[in-house]
């Protein structure tokens, strides 16, 4: 057995946006009247889910979608600055040399997901992009359903703790990423199915048929 296909989460997973995510904080946080982020705590906040998140700031379930928005649109006026975790770029040809079908869930705009693949965007069959962040259960089973593939060999690969929520509750196996907005430690209470300390370590297991 190994997995056909690979459902990625874009932002932390992907692409190296917290530090952008951390310097427009403020302004979303003004913009849209909740809580700046207290730095002291950022470690805490790390480790825990999104409720918690937006209780800390208070930051209403309503108001998401809004600050969503406003955070592609800032990210959009400075694209060229997201880069790709190193080593990112040949994890994904490995895996689609190999024949593994690649697909991106994510809550930001396609178009930003696009502008920072650049022509690595070819290797995804299918992007379901401007996901809410409570709303990607639907999206993984669109993709999933639209793939053809069997969903005991897809593997959605994230970084946060309501990815892992999403894919559990579609019946999915779950690859946690240690780099990204969560702390390793904080995914790994959830149990997921693999976790991959390292870019490295993903390309490593990626380039070849991962057994369950």
């Amino acid at each position: 057995m190994r997995y056909d296909l690979l459902i990625f989460d874009f932002d932390g997973t992907l692409a190296d946006s917290f530090p952008f995510f951390l310097e427009v904080f403020d302004t979303l946080a003004d913009a849209h009247h909740f809580r700046r982020l207290d730095r002291a705590h950022l470690d805490e906040l790390r480790g825990a889910d999104l409720p918690h998140i937006m209780r800390h700031v208070g930051l209403p379930r309503w108001k998401l979608l809004p600050v969503a928005m406003h955070f592609r649109a800032l990210m959009a006026q400075s694209i060229g600055r997201i880069r790709l975790f190193d080593g990112m770029r040949e994890a994904l040809r490995s895996a689609a040399a190999d024949g593994v079908l690649l697909a991106i869930v994510s809550s930001n705009s396609e178009a930003n997901v696009r502008a920072v693949l650049g022509d690595d965007a070819r290797l995804f069959i299918h992007f379901e992009c401007g996901a809410a962040l409570f709303g990607k259960r639907r999206r993984l089973r669109r993709v999933v359903q639209r793939s053809g593939v069997a969903g005991e060999r897809v593997l959605c690969v994230g970084d946060e703790v309501c990815d892992i929520d999403a894919a559990h509750a579609e019946g999915l196996d779950f690859g946690a990423v240690g780099w990204g907005y969560a702390k390793p430690e904080a995914l790994r209470a959830r149990a997921p199915k693999l976790m991959f300390d390292s870019v490295a370590e993903m390309a490593a297991r990626l380039a070849y048929p991962i057994s369950h």
